[in-house]
This record gives structure tokens, C-alpha cells and sequence, in this order.
């Protein structure tokens, strides 16, 4: 094993210009060529994050590129993590563990301690991996941010790592993104940059033929590829850009022969990457709502994860949401909370600290007679846990309840008060040692449950199981499809279809060679 890894960075132009999916993809191609490859983010800021086996905290976007690489994440892939928690503040989490809340002022004075911190992750992975491939952060030339840059050209810096501009032409400006971005730099940064990718190119790429030449005169560097737009491979994103997206196309055709799920658009919605699972099943039609009129077009309403719950729940009584919602559920729909949509469905949550919000006290929708309180310390753990019943009803007899695997990421605690609702889980392993925790809770009935469990619908079992059941409550039995989805075995797919669609469109040898790797498609 060399001492020091091979490094390959990714900057943009822009926010959403393609950065992590092109890491994503470049991760599986070196995974498929034979290298032990990692992906590294030094700060990201995400709604979205997931719990390592270790405990710590990072970023969805790097989990995602960890799976195509072939690898467990690990906090060292991103030491940095900010959590929006309001407009002008966020949680930060450095190497996995939250640090506090921070205004952006108060962030910016503490961001030089970072970089020692910064700095030891990248090396750690240097040393482990034959390929570490970088990610950047918006754009890599913000200049009114340079002097307190850690994410972009002052961590290429810090890696000395050759680097990749993304430009996205579907936006319009690539002449100017590219060429304007390069022309920010000072000569040493120009000197980095080893070319361009254009990205969501729709139509025939070999129509923008010219426009390389144009790119390549007026820049003295190389473009490796133009990029189609695609819509046949779905990877995960995290940001509320990709989440936008989803909202804008809610009108879509009413999925004949499917269950339809509605997700509650919270504004400070967090880990909605938990169902895009049902994206993908053949038998759901998923749609994010934020209206309460659209809330009785579903056969289900979940009620997500919140980075902000004391607020996101004031949110659901102003808009009217919550109202509907319970009536939703009175007449029949079954409504489902995950972490923070959990604590809302219960009588009332507390932050007696002021640990989420300023608000000290919000009633609950009252669904489940549960409450919160929020604690100053975060639970962060990767937990294996059994259903104890089925929805409202006994499991059948000789019946094994399958293993589920999820993760937990919370402040509050939520207990029982009074009543006949149920805990539905029992987490049996904890960070990998046994325990015996209860989790969750549902009404006798069984159309309202919540549960802390992150990641509980990606276990296919799980899934079919609730699915099958929202399909009797709702009169829809024959819904259901006969074959199983595995939404695992779909994930590995869409990263060799990624994989497969840079190969065609990019110059990876090219790449390859001057980066100081081998020739490209050895194990392909």
C-alpha cells in the first residue's frame, strides 16, 4: 500500500451544478477499475446525514459516494457538518459529534480551528486508500468567502490535489461560469485545474462541438466530456434544491394501481432521503406536500424528520396542516411520524434548554399518547431492532419478526403517558452491542405510529409488510405487486448505470493519466 493516496478534486461553478454526482460516479469507476477508492467532503451543510457504525454523524452526500466506492462511511470522509437549525444559525458536527449551535459569525471565528481537523481526516484516508477523490462546496470562487475557505481551493491546496471544474449548461452561462470561475482564480489556483466537465448537456453532445473548441482556445485547458441530462438513473441528493425539485413536479399523473403515500414538506425537513425507497417501489406513487388541502388525496401521510421540531410543529398549526392531518386520520388515513414527525404526533414537546428552537413548549397534533423533552446531549447510533407487533395487531403465530436495521440521530426523549397505545420496536443491538430498548409507538388500530428509527422503510421486508397492511386499511389489496423490490439491490445498480454513463460521455484515461493512475477499465 502506497503511503500517500492519488487525489482528484471536483469544483463547481455553482451550487447544484453536479459536484456529488460526479464524485459518486468517478468513486464507482475506480471501484470497478481495482482501487481502493474514498470519497472526501472537508464541510458540507445538509439537512440530510446518517450515523456511521462508529456513532458519528456526516453528510448523506458522502454516504452515498461511500457506497459506490464499496466502503463503509466514516467521519473522516466528511469532518465537517453543518445543520441549518433557522435562517441565520446552524448545529455543527466536527468528526461526528455535535459541537453546538452557531450564528455565521460565531461559525467563521471558529472555522481556523478546523483545519488541523480538517487536515488529519484527509491524511487518514491518504494513507488507507489508493484513490481519495474531493469534493467541493457552491461554488469554488466566492471570493467575499475565500478568506475563511475550507472546502474549496484552499483544501485542494491543503491535498495537493489536481482538480476538475463542473459547469451546468442546463442553467444557461457555461461560457461564462467556466471561463469566469477560471479567471477569479489567482494563477497558482489556475495552475490546479486541469480542465472542465460540462454537465447536463441535453441533446446530441456532439452538437456542442464548437462550443468545446471555444472553451478550450479561450482557457488553454482541456474539456473531458459533455455530460448528458439524464432521468434514467436516480442517485440520492441532500440538498433542498433536489427536494424542490420534487415539489414542482407533485402534479403528476395520479399513479393508477398504486398506494399513494404523501410526505409533509417540512421547512426544516431533515433525512428525507428515508423514502426514496418508495420512490422507487413499483407499487407506491410518493409525492411532498405543504398544503393541507392535498393532505386527503393519500393513502398514507408521513410526518418526517425535522432538524427544528418545536418550529416545524408551530409551522403545522399555522398552516393549517396540522388540522388536517388529524381529520385525515379521523376519517380513516393512516398517518406515519419518523424521528421529529414522531414527537409531533405526541401531546406536547418541550426544549426546556433551548437546545432546537426558542419556542420552550408547542402542544402536539395528539395522536399518540406520547411526549417529548429535548436533551442537551444527541443520540447518534446504527441499531439492529425486531417489530414486537404488527401494525396495531399481534404478529402471527410462528411468525418471525425479520431484523430490521436503521439508525437513530435525536435530541428529545419520548415516553408514554397514559393510554392503550404499544412500543412497536425492540432495538436488540446498539453501536453493536446487545441491548434491549423499546422504540416507537402505535395506537391499538394501528393507523398512527411513530418511531426514531431512520432508514426502517429501506429494509424490504419491513416495507412489504407495511405496504401490504396500509393496502387492506385502505380497500386496495390488489395494488400490490407479486414480485418483491429490493431497494439494496436497485441502489448497486443505479451506481454502475452512473458508472456506465461517465464512462461514455468522459475521458476517464485521459484523466487517469494525469492524475498519475493506470489506464483505465482493468477490472471492468
Amino acid at each position: 500500500m502506497s503511503s500517500k493516496a492519488k487525489s482528484l478534486m471536483f469544483l463547481g461553478t455553482g451550487s447544484d451544478v453536479g459536484k456529488s454526482i460526479v464524485t459518486a460516479a468517478f468513486c464507482r469507476i475506480l471501484k470497478q477499475d481495482g482501487y481502493r477508492v474514498a470519497p472526501f467532503k472537508a464541510q458540507n451543510m445538509a439537512l440530510n446525514s446518517f450515523i456511521t457504525p462508529e456513532g458519528g454523524e456526516m453528510g448523506r452526500a458522502q454516504v452515498v459516494q461511500a457506497e459506490a466506492a464499496g466502503i463503509e462511511p466514516h467521519v473522516d470522509m466528511n469532518p465537517v457538518l453543518l445543520k441549518p437549525t433557522s435562517q441565520m444559525g446552524s448545529q455543527v458536527i466536527v468528526r461526528g459529534k455535535a459541537v453546538g449551535n452557531f450564528s455565521a459569525q460565531e461559525y467563521y471565528r471558529y472555522k481556523k480551528t478546523l483545519v488541523p481537523v480538517v487536515r488529519e481526516c484527509f491524511q487518514r484516508l491518504a494513507r488507507e486508500y489508493d484513490v481519495v477523490v474531493l469534493e467541493g462546496a457552491g461554488s469554488a470562487v466566492e471570493l467575499n468567502l475565500k478568506e475563511h475557505d475550507l472546502v474549496n481551493l484552499a483544501m485542494a491546496e491543503m491535498a495537493d490535489a489536481p482538480c476538475i471544474l463542473v459547469g451546468d449548461i442546463d442553467r444557461g452561462g457555461i461560457f461564462a461560469s467556466l471561463l469566469g470561475s477560471l479567471a477569479l482564480m489567482t494563477e497558482a489556483e489556475q495552475q490546479r485545474i486541469l480542465g472542465f466537465l460540462v454537465n447536463k448537456f441535453r441533446g446530441d453532445p456532439q452538437l456542442f462541438r464548437s462550443g468545446i473548441e471555444l472553451l478550450e482556445e479561450k482557457s488553454g485547458k482541456p474539456v473531458f466530456g459533455v455530460i448528458p441530462y439524464f432521468d434514467h438513473i436516480s442517485i440520492p441528493e441532500e440538498d433542498s434544491v433536489a427536494l424542490d425539485r420534487r415539489m414542482k413536479g407533485r402534479g403528476l399523473p395520479a399513479g393508477e394501481g398504486r398506494l399513494r403515500i404523501g410526505v409533509v414538506r417540512l421547512p426544516y425537513i431533515s433525512n428525507y432521503t428515508d423514502f426514496d425507497c418508495f420512490e422507487q417501489d413499483p407499487d407506491v406513487q410518493l409525492e411532498y406536500l405543504d398544503r393541507p388541502g392535498r393532505v386527503f388525496r393519500f393513502d398514507a401521510v408521513i410526518l418526517p424528520g425535522s432538524k427544528n421540531t418545536l418550529d416545524d410543529l408551530a409551522f403545522l398549526k399555522r398552516s393549517g396542516l396540522a388540522d388536517a392531518l388529524v381529520a385525515f386520520y379521523k376519517a380513516g388515513g393512516t398517518v406515519v411520524g419518523i424521528c421529529g414527525g414522531y414527537q409531533m404526533l405526541g401531546l406536547r414537546v418541550r426544549d426546556p434548554l433551548g437546545v432546537e428552537s426558542g419556542l420552550v413548549e408547542v402542544a402536539g397534533l395528539g395522536l399518540l399518547e406520547v411526549e417529548t423533552e429535548m436533551f442537551a446531549e444527541k443520540i447518534t447510533s446504527q441499531v439492529e431492532a425486531e417489530m414486537l407487533f404488527g401494525f396495531g395487531r399481534e404478529a402471527p403465530s410462528g411468525v418471525r419478526a425479520p431484523v430490521l436495521y436503521g439508525y437513530e440521530i435525536h435530541m428529545g426523549r419520548t415516553s408514554p403517558v397514559r393510554g392503550s397505545g404499544r412500543p412497536l420496536f425492540r432495538i436488540t443491538r446498539c453501536g453493536g452491542r446487545p441491548v434491549s430498548v423499546l422504540d416507537g409507538f402505535v395506537q391499538p388500530e394501528g393507523r398512527v405510529w411513530g418511531t426514531y428509527l431512520h432508514g426502517v422503510f429501506d429494509n424490504d421486508e419491513f416495507r412489504k409488510r407495511f405496504l401490504e397492511d396500509l393496502g387492506t386499511r385502505s380497500g386496495r389489496e390488489d395494488v400490490m405487486s407479486s414480485t418483491s423490490f429490493s431497494f439494496m439491490r436497485w441502489k448497486e445498480e443505479q451506481y454502475d448505470l452512473l458508472a456506465d454513463h461517465l464512462r461514455k460521455h468522459v475521458d476517464v484515461e485521459k484523466i487517469y493519466g494525469l492524475i498519475g493512475l493506470e489506464k483505465s477499465g482493468r477490472n471492468h
